[in-house]
Protein backbone atom coordinates (compact mmCIF):
# COMPACT_ATOMS: atom_id res chain seq x y z
CA UNK A 1 0.00 0.00 0.00
CA UNK A 2 1.19 3.51 -0.78
CA UNK A 3 0.79 6.96 0.72
CA UNK A 4 -2.18 9.32 0.58
CA UNK A 5 -2.03 12.99 1.54
CA UNK A 6 -5.19 14.92 2.40
CA UNK A 7 -4.57 18.64 1.90
CA UNK A 8 -6.41 21.55 3.52
CA UNK A 9 -8.99 19.48 5.36
CA UNK A 10 -10.68 20.82 8.49
CA UNK A 11 -10.17 18.78 11.65
CA UNK A 12 -11.85 20.01 14.83
CA UNK A 13 -12.39 23.37 13.15
CA UNK A 14 -8.75 23.93 12.13
CA UNK A 15 -7.12 23.43 8.75
CA UNK A 16 -4.72 20.51 8.58
CA UNK A 17 -2.97 18.07 6.29
CA UNK A 18 -3.30 14.35 7.03
CA UNK A 19 -0.75 11.84 5.80
CA UNK A 20 -1.79 8.20 5.46
CA UNK A 21 0.87 5.56 5.03
CA UNK A 22 -0.46 2.12 4.20
CA UNK A 23 -3.60 1.70 6.26
CA UNK A 24 -2.75 4.04 9.15
CA UNK A 25 -2.66 7.76 9.84
CA UNK A 26 1.04 8.68 9.85
CA UNK A 27 0.85 12.42 10.47
CA UNK A 28 -1.48 15.33 11.18
CA UNK A 29 -0.12 18.86 11.00
CA UNK A 30 -1.00 22.35 9.75
CA UNK A 31 1.12 21.60 6.69
CA UNK A 32 2.82 18.41 5.52
CA UNK A 33 5.31 18.66 2.66
CA UNK A 34 6.02 15.17 1.35
CA UNK A 35 5.88 13.38 -1.97
CA UNK A 36 2.85 11.12 -1.68
CA UNK A 37 1.55 8.55 -4.14
CA UNK A 38 -1.70 10.47 -4.19
CA UNK A 39 -2.69 13.95 -3.04
CA UNK A 40 -6.37 14.64 -2.41
CA UNK A 41 -7.47 18.27 -2.23
CA UNK A 42 -9.92 18.41 0.69
CA UNK A 43 -10.57 22.16 0.75
CA UNK A 44 -14.13 22.87 1.89
CA UNK A 45 -14.37 19.54 3.65
CA UNK A 46 -14.11 18.39 7.27
CA UNK A 47 -12.81 15.03 8.43
CA UNK A 48 -14.50 12.70 10.91
CA UNK A 49 -13.88 9.07 11.84
CA UNK A 50 -15.90 6.70 9.69
CA UNK A 51 -19.24 5.88 11.32
CA UNK A 52 -19.78 2.31 12.52
CA UNK A 53 -23.05 0.39 12.13
CA UNK A 54 -22.89 -2.10 14.98
CA UNK A 55 -26.03 -4.06 14.11
CA UNK A 56 -27.52 -4.76 10.75
CA UNK A 57 -28.71 -7.50 8.43
CA UNK A 58 -27.16 -6.07 5.28
CA UNK A 59 -28.74 -8.18 2.54
CA UNK A 60 -32.21 -7.32 3.83
CA UNK A 61 -31.98 -4.21 1.65
CA UNK A 62 -33.76 -6.49 -0.83
CA UNK A 63 -36.80 -6.43 1.47
CA UNK A 64 -36.86 -2.67 2.01
CA UNK A 65 -40.43 -1.34 2.47
CA UNK A 66 -42.01 -4.68 1.61
CA UNK A 67 -44.05 -4.95 4.84
CA UNK A 68 -45.17 -1.80 6.58
CA UNK A 69 -47.50 -0.95 9.47
CA UNK A 70 -47.43 -4.38 11.16
CA UNK A 71 -46.19 -5.66 14.52
CA UNK A 72 -42.82 -7.38 14.94
CA UNK A 73 -44.40 -10.83 15.18
CA UNK A 74 -46.37 -10.45 11.94
CA UNK A 75 -43.41 -8.76 10.29
CA UNK A 76 -41.07 -11.65 11.18
CA UNK A 77 -43.48 -14.28 9.82
CA UNK A 78 -43.74 -12.47 6.50
CA UNK A 79 -40.02 -11.71 6.26
CA UNK A 80 -39.09 -15.33 6.94
CA UNK A 81 -41.34 -16.37 4.07
CA UNK A 82 -39.44 -14.06 1.72
CA UNK A 83 -36.10 -15.23 3.12
CA UNK A 84 -36.96 -18.82 2.21
CA UNK A 85 -36.52 -17.74 -1.42
CA UNK A 86 -33.08 -16.13 -1.15
CA UNK A 87 -29.87 -17.72 -2.40
CA UNK A 88 -26.19 -16.75 -2.40
CA UNK A 89 -26.59 -14.51 -5.44
CA UNK A 90 -29.37 -12.59 -3.67
CA UNK A 91 -27.31 -12.22 -0.51
CA UNK A 92 -24.28 -11.07 -2.52
CA UNK A 93 -26.13 -8.33 -4.41
CA UNK A 94 -28.26 -7.35 -1.42
CA UNK A 95 -25.07 -6.89 0.61
CA UNK A 96 -23.49 -4.85 -2.16
CA UNK A 97 -26.55 -2.60 -2.18
CA UNK A 98 -26.23 -2.22 1.60
CA UNK A 99 -22.53 -1.35 1.38
CA UNK A 100 -23.26 1.22 -1.32
CA UNK A 101 -25.85 2.84 0.94
CA UNK A 102 -23.60 2.72 4.01
CA UNK A 103 -20.64 4.31 2.24
CA UNK A 104 -22.88 7.08 0.92
CA UNK A 105 -24.17 7.76 4.45
CA UNK A 106 -20.76 7.89 6.12
CA UNK A 107 -20.35 4.32 7.41
CA UNK A 108 -16.97 2.64 6.93
CA UNK A 109 -17.45 -0.44 9.16
CA UNK A 110 -20.40 -2.67 10.04
CA UNK A 111 -21.20 -5.72 12.15
CA UNK A 112 -23.52 -7.99 10.18
CA UNK A 113 -25.87 -10.79 11.21
CA UNK A 114 -27.23 -12.74 8.28
CA UNK A 115 -27.10 -15.95 6.27
CA UNK A 116 -24.62 -17.27 3.69
CA UNK A 117 -21.51 -15.67 5.16
CA UNK A 118 -19.21 -16.45 2.19
CA UNK A 119 -21.45 -14.43 -0.16
CA UNK A 120 -21.44 -11.51 2.28
CA UNK A 121 -17.65 -11.72 2.62
CA UNK A 122 -17.21 -11.65 -1.16
CA UNK A 123 -19.28 -8.46 -1.42
CA UNK A 124 -17.33 -6.83 1.42
CA UNK A 125 -13.97 -7.80 -0.03
CA UNK A 126 -14.83 -6.41 -3.46
CA UNK A 127 -16.23 -3.09 -2.23
CA UNK A 128 -13.47 -2.25 0.22
CA UNK A 129 -15.48 -1.55 3.38
CA UNK A 130 -14.51 -2.90 6.82
CA UNK A 131 -16.87 -5.53 8.22
CA UNK A 132 -17.43 -8.23 10.79
CA UNK A 133 -19.41 -10.99 9.10
CA UNK A 134 -21.25 -13.27 11.50
CA UNK A 135 -22.05 -16.90 11.10
CA UNK A 136 -25.63 -16.87 12.36
CA UNK A 137 -27.05 -19.66 14.54
CA UNK A 138 -30.82 -20.09 14.58
CA UNK A 139 -31.81 -23.73 15.09
CA UNK A 140 -35.49 -23.38 16.13
CA UNK A 141 -34.69 -26.03 18.76
CA UNK A 142 -33.99 -28.62 16.06
CA UNK A 143 -30.98 -30.82 16.93
CA UNK A 144 -30.19 -31.83 13.35
CA UNK A 145 -30.34 -28.24 12.17
CA UNK A 146 -28.04 -27.23 15.02
CA UNK A 147 -25.45 -29.86 14.06
CA UNK A 148 -25.55 -28.73 10.42
CA UNK A 149 -25.07 -25.10 11.42
CA UNK A 150 -22.14 -25.94 13.68
CA UNK A 151 -20.36 -27.72 10.80
CA UNK A 152 -21.04 -24.74 8.55
CA UNK A 153 -19.63 -22.39 11.18
CA UNK A 154 -16.38 -24.36 11.26
CA UNK A 155 -16.21 -24.22 7.46
CA UNK A 156 -16.73 -20.44 7.44
CA UNK A 157 -14.01 -20.04 10.05
CA UNK A 158 -11.58 -22.00 7.86
CA UNK A 159 -12.46 -19.74 4.92
CA UNK A 160 -12.08 -16.61 7.04
CA UNK A 161 -8.39 -17.33 7.62
CA UNK A 162 -7.86 -16.20 4.02
CA UNK A 163 -9.83 -12.95 4.32
CA UNK A 164 -8.03 -9.56 4.39
CA UNK A 165 -7.52 -7.98 7.82
CA UNK A 166 -10.38 -5.47 7.34
CA UNK A 167 -12.79 -8.40 7.01
CA UNK A 168 -13.25 -10.57 10.08
CA UNK A 169 -15.58 -13.35 11.10
CA UNK A 170 -17.90 -13.05 14.08
CA UNK A 171 -20.42 -15.45 15.61
CA UNK A 172 -24.12 -14.69 16.06
CA UNK A 173 -27.02 -16.30 17.86
CA UNK A 174 -30.31 -14.89 16.61
CA UNK A 175 -31.96 -14.85 20.05
CA UNK A 176 -32.69 -17.11 22.99
CA UNK A 177 -36.31 -17.49 21.86
CA UNK A 178 -35.23 -19.02 18.51
CA UNK A 179 -32.11 -20.94 19.55
CA UNK A 180 -31.57 -23.84 21.95
CA UNK A 181 -29.37 -23.44 25.01
CA UNK A 182 -27.03 -26.13 23.71
CA UNK A 183 -26.48 -24.21 20.47
CA UNK A 184 -26.10 -20.90 22.30
CA UNK A 185 -23.40 -22.47 24.48
CA UNK A 186 -21.55 -24.03 21.53
CA UNK A 187 -21.69 -20.77 19.58
CA UNK A 188 -20.43 -18.79 22.56
CA UNK A 189 -17.59 -21.21 23.22
CA UNK A 190 -16.62 -21.17 19.54
CA UNK A 191 -16.40 -17.37 19.67
CA UNK A 192 -14.38 -17.44 22.90
CA UNK A 193 -12.00 -20.18 21.72
CA UNK A 194 -11.24 -18.29 18.50
CA UNK A 195 -11.33 -14.77 20.01
CA UNK A 196 -14.25 -13.66 17.84
CA UNK A 197 -16.98 -11.11 18.44
CA UNK A 198 -20.19 -12.74 19.69
CA UNK A 199 -23.48 -11.01 18.90
CA UNK A 200 -27.22 -11.63 19.44
CA UNK A 201 -30.60 -9.93 19.81
CA UNK A 202 -31.60 -9.16 23.39
CA UNK A 203 -34.78 -7.79 24.99
CA UNK A 204 -36.03 -6.13 21.82
CA UNK A 205 -39.67 -6.36 22.86
CA UNK A 206 -41.57 -6.46 26.12
CA UNK A 207 -43.28 -9.75 25.17
CA UNK A 208 -39.95 -11.44 24.47
CA UNK A 209 -38.67 -10.37 27.88
CA UNK A 210 -41.83 -11.42 29.70
CA UNK A 211 -41.85 -14.84 28.02
CA UNK A 212 -38.34 -15.56 29.33
CA UNK A 213 -39.42 -14.60 32.83
CA UNK A 214 -42.42 -16.96 32.62
CA UNK A 215 -40.50 -19.90 31.07
CA UNK A 216 -37.12 -19.56 32.78
CA UNK A 217 -37.74 -17.28 35.74
CA UNK A 218 -34.95 -15.20 34.19
CA UNK A 219 -34.82 -12.12 32.01
CA UNK A 220 -32.99 -12.55 28.67
CA UNK A 221 -29.96 -10.76 30.16
CA UNK A 222 -29.94 -13.08 33.16
CA UNK A 223 -30.28 -16.04 30.78
CA UNK A 224 -27.27 -14.96 28.70
CA UNK A 225 -25.33 -14.35 31.91
CA UNK A 226 -26.16 -17.79 33.29
CA UNK A 227 -24.82 -19.32 30.08
CA UNK A 228 -21.58 -17.32 30.35
CA UNK A 229 -22.22 -15.42 27.12
CA UNK A 230 -21.58 -11.88 28.36
CA UNK A 231 -18.22 -10.12 28.19
CA UNK A 232 -16.09 -7.45 26.49
CA UNK A 233 -16.43 -9.07 23.05
CA UNK A 234 -20.20 -9.62 23.33
CA UNK A 235 -22.38 -7.23 21.33
CA UNK A 236 -26.12 -7.38 22.07
CA UNK A 237 -28.63 -5.60 19.86
CA UNK A 238 -31.60 -3.59 21.14
CA UNK A 239 -31.76 -3.91 24.94
CA UNK A 240 -34.91 -1.81 25.06
CA UNK A 241 -36.51 -3.68 27.96
CA UNK A 242 -33.80 -3.90 30.63
CA UNK A 243 -34.36 -3.57 34.37
CA UNK A 244 -31.83 -2.22 36.87
CA UNK A 245 -30.46 -5.67 37.64
CA UNK A 246 -29.98 -6.41 33.93
CA UNK A 247 -28.03 -3.18 33.53
CA UNK A 248 -25.84 -3.98 36.54
CA UNK A 249 -25.06 -7.43 35.08
CA UNK A 250 -24.21 -6.01 31.65
CA UNK A 251 -21.97 -3.35 33.19
CA UNK A 252 -20.17 -5.82 35.42
CA UNK A 253 -19.39 -7.92 32.36
CA UNK A 254 -18.32 -4.92 30.20
CA UNK A 255 -20.82 -5.95 27.52
CA UNK A 256 -21.82 -3.78 24.55
CA UNK A 257 -25.45 -2.84 23.84
CA UNK A 258 -26.41 -1.52 20.40
CA UNK A 259 -29.28 0.97 20.17
CA UNK A 260 -31.36 0.59 16.98
CA UNK A 261 -33.73 3.47 17.51
CA UNK A 262 -35.39 3.78 14.10
CA UNK A 263 -36.21 0.08 13.88
CA UNK A 264 -37.51 0.09 17.47
CA UNK A 265 -39.73 3.07 16.76
CA UNK A 266 -41.12 1.77 13.49
CA UNK A 267 -41.97 -1.67 14.91
CA UNK A 268 -43.25 -0.07 18.14
CA UNK A 269 -40.84 -2.21 20.14
CA UNK A 270 -40.13 0.60 22.60
CA UNK A 271 -38.38 3.94 22.82
CA UNK A 272 -37.19 4.50 26.40
CA UNK A 273 -33.68 3.23 25.83
CA UNK A 274 -31.78 3.66 29.11
CA UNK A 275 -28.63 5.22 27.71
CA UNK A 276 -27.60 7.17 30.83
CA UNK A 277 -28.17 4.19 33.11
CA UNK A 278 -26.22 1.85 30.82
CA UNK A 279 -23.33 4.28 30.44
CA UNK A 280 -23.11 4.96 34.17
CA UNK A 281 -23.10 1.22 34.93
CA UNK A 282 -20.10 0.68 32.63
CA UNK A 283 -21.96 -0.74 29.64
CA UNK A 284 -20.44 0.18 26.29
CA UNK A 285 -23.20 1.67 24.09
CA UNK A 286 -23.04 1.78 20.29
CA UNK A 287 -25.56 2.54 17.56
CA UNK A 288 -26.96 0.46 14.71
CA UNK A 289 -29.69 0.59 12.12
CA UNK A 290 -30.97 -2.99 12.12
CA UNK A 291 -31.83 -4.25 8.64
CA UNK A 292 -33.39 -2.07 5.97
CA UNK A 293 -36.50 -4.25 6.05
CA UNK A 294 -37.35 -2.85 9.48
CA UNK A 295 -35.50 0.48 9.60
CA UNK A 296 -35.90 1.20 5.86
CA UNK A 297 -32.41 2.66 5.61
CA UNK A 298 -28.87 2.05 6.87
CA UNK A 299 -28.15 5.70 7.67
CA UNK A 300 -26.25 5.94 10.95
CA UNK A 301 -26.22 9.75 10.92
CA UNK A 302 -30.01 9.70 10.85
CA UNK A 303 -30.03 7.14 13.68
CA UNK A 304 -27.76 9.42 15.71
CA UNK A 305 -30.17 12.33 15.31
CA UNK A 306 -33.20 10.25 16.28
CA UNK A 307 -31.35 8.77 19.25
CA UNK A 308 -30.43 12.22 20.56
CA UNK A 309 -33.91 13.65 20.03
CA UNK A 310 -35.64 10.74 21.79
CA UNK A 311 -33.28 10.80 24.76
CA UNK A 312 -34.00 14.50 25.23
CA UNK A 313 -37.75 14.05 24.78
CA UNK A 314 -38.58 11.13 27.05
CA UNK A 315 -36.21 12.34 29.77
CA UNK A 316 -37.59 15.89 29.41
CA UNK A 317 -33.97 17.05 29.48
CA UNK A 318 -32.47 18.97 26.54
CA UNK A 319 -28.96 18.33 27.90
CA UNK A 320 -29.36 14.55 27.50
CA UNK A 321 -27.19 12.90 24.83
CA UNK A 322 -24.56 15.63 24.18
CA UNK A 323 -23.17 15.75 20.66
CA UNK A 324 -19.59 14.77 21.53
CA UNK A 325 -20.86 11.76 23.45
CA UNK A 326 -23.18 10.86 20.58
CA UNK A 327 -20.24 10.95 18.18
CA UNK A 328 -18.32 8.49 20.37
CA UNK A 329 -21.34 6.17 20.44
CA UNK A 330 -21.24 6.07 16.62
CA UNK A 331 -17.45 5.75 16.27
CA UNK A 332 -14.95 5.29 19.11
CA UNK A 333 -17.10 2.98 21.26
CA UNK A 334 -17.20 0.40 18.47
CA UNK A 335 -13.44 -0.11 18.67
CA UNK A 336 -13.74 -1.71 22.12
CA UNK A 337 -15.65 -4.95 21.33
CA UNK A 338 -14.40 -5.15 17.74
CA UNK A 339 -10.77 -4.97 18.81
CA UNK A 340 -9.70 -2.70 15.94
CA UNK A 341 -8.12 0.74 16.21
CA UNK A 342 -10.84 2.76 14.52
CA UNK A 343 -13.13 5.61 15.58
CA UNK A 344 -10.50 8.34 15.97
CA UNK A 345 -8.66 10.76 13.69
CA UNK A 346 -5.29 10.53 15.40
CA UNK A 347 -1.77 9.53 14.45
CA UNK A 348 -1.32 5.77 14.57
CA UNK A 349 -5.02 4.93 14.15
CA UNK A 350 -6.34 2.95 11.23
CA UNK A 351 -7.26 5.26 8.36
CA UNK A 352 -11.04 4.82 8.30
CA UNK A 353 -12.14 8.38 7.57
CA UNK A 354 -15.01 10.29 6.02
CA UNK A 355 -14.82 13.73 4.43
CA UNK A 356 -17.88 15.92 4.96
CA UNK A 357 -18.62 18.58 2.34
CA UNK A 358 -19.53 21.67 4.34
CA UNK A 359 -20.18 23.90 1.33
CA UNK A 360 -23.95 23.95 1.77
CA UNK A 361 -26.64 25.92 3.58
CA UNK A 362 -26.83 23.29 6.37
CA UNK A 363 -23.32 24.23 7.52
CA UNK A 364 -23.82 28.00 7.52
CA UNK A 365 -23.08 29.55 9.92
CA UNK A 366 -20.10 27.38 10.87
CA UNK A 367 -20.52 27.84 14.63
CA UNK A 368 -20.93 24.21 15.67
CA UNK A 369 -19.79 21.54 13.22
CA UNK A 370 -21.30 18.55 15.05
CA UNK A 371 -24.59 20.38 15.54
CA UNK A 372 -24.72 21.11 11.83
CA UNK A 373 -23.68 17.58 10.85
CA UNK A 374 -26.10 15.65 13.07
CA UNK A 375 -29.04 18.02 13.50
CA UNK A 376 -29.04 20.28 10.43
CA UNK A 377 -27.62 18.40 7.47
CA UNK A 378 -28.65 15.19 5.76
CA UNK A 379 -26.31 12.41 4.73
CA UNK A 380 -25.75 13.74 1.23
CA UNK A 381 -23.00 15.80 2.86
CA UNK A 382 -20.69 12.74 2.96
CA UNK A 383 -18.39 13.20 -0.01
CA UNK A 384 -15.43 10.83 0.40
CA UNK A 385 -14.89 7.58 2.29
CA UNK A 386 -11.47 6.13 3.09
CA UNK A 387 -11.28 2.60 4.50
CA UNK A 388 -8.04 0.97 5.62
CA UNK A 389 -6.14 3.76 3.90
CA UNK A 390 -7.88 3.34 0.53
CA UNK A 391 -10.36 5.75 -1.09
CA UNK A 392 -13.53 3.73 -1.73
CA UNK A 393 -15.88 6.64 -2.44
CA UNK A 394 -14.99 10.02 -3.91
CA UNK A 395 -17.36 12.77 -4.95
CA UNK A 396 -20.16 10.49 -3.75
CA UNK A 397 -19.31 8.00 -6.49
CA UNK A 398 -18.70 4.33 -5.72
CA UNK A 399 -17.28 2.11 -8.46
CA UNK A 400 -19.90 -0.17 -10.01
CA UNK A 401 -22.91 1.45 -8.36
CA UNK A 402 -25.10 1.38 -11.48
CA UNK A 403 -24.77 -2.40 -11.83
CA UNK A 404 -25.43 -2.86 -8.11
CA UNK A 405 -28.69 -0.92 -8.33
CA UNK A 406 -29.83 -2.79 -11.42
CA UNK A 407 -29.00 -6.29 -10.19
CA UNK A 408 -30.41 -5.71 -6.70
CA UNK A 409 -33.67 -4.38 -8.15
CA UNK A 410 -34.12 -7.43 -10.40
CA UNK A 411 -33.46 -9.91 -7.58
CA UNK A 412 -35.66 -8.04 -5.10
CA UNK A 413 -38.61 -8.20 -7.48
CA UNK A 414 -38.17 -11.97 -7.81
CA UNK A 415 -37.86 -12.88 -4.15
CA UNK A 416 -40.76 -10.59 -3.21
CA UNK A 417 -42.80 -12.13 -6.06
CA UNK A 418 -43.50 -8.78 -7.70
CA UNK A 419 -44.03 -8.93 -11.45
Amino acid sequence: MGTLLLKDVRKDGCKADILIEGNRIAGIAPSIDVTADRVLNAAGKSVIPGLVNMHTHAAMTLMRSCYEDVTLGIWLDRIWAVESRIDEEAVYWGTKLAILEMLKTGTTCFLDMYWMSPAIARAVEEMGIRAFVSYNFLDNFDHDKAEKQYRECEEVYALSRQWPSRLQMSVAVHADYTTSEATMLRAGLFAQDHDLVFTAHLSETLSETQEDVVKLNLTPTQHFNRLGLLGPRTVLAHGVWLDDHDIEILGRNHTTIVHNINSNLKLASGYRFKYNELRDAGVNVCVGTDGAASSNNLDIRESMKTMAMLQKAWREDPSAMPLDELMNVATRNAALPLGVDIGRVEEGALADLVLVDTRSEAFVPSINFLGNLVLSANSSCFDTAIVDGRVVMEGRRVPGEEEILRRAEDIAMKINKIQ
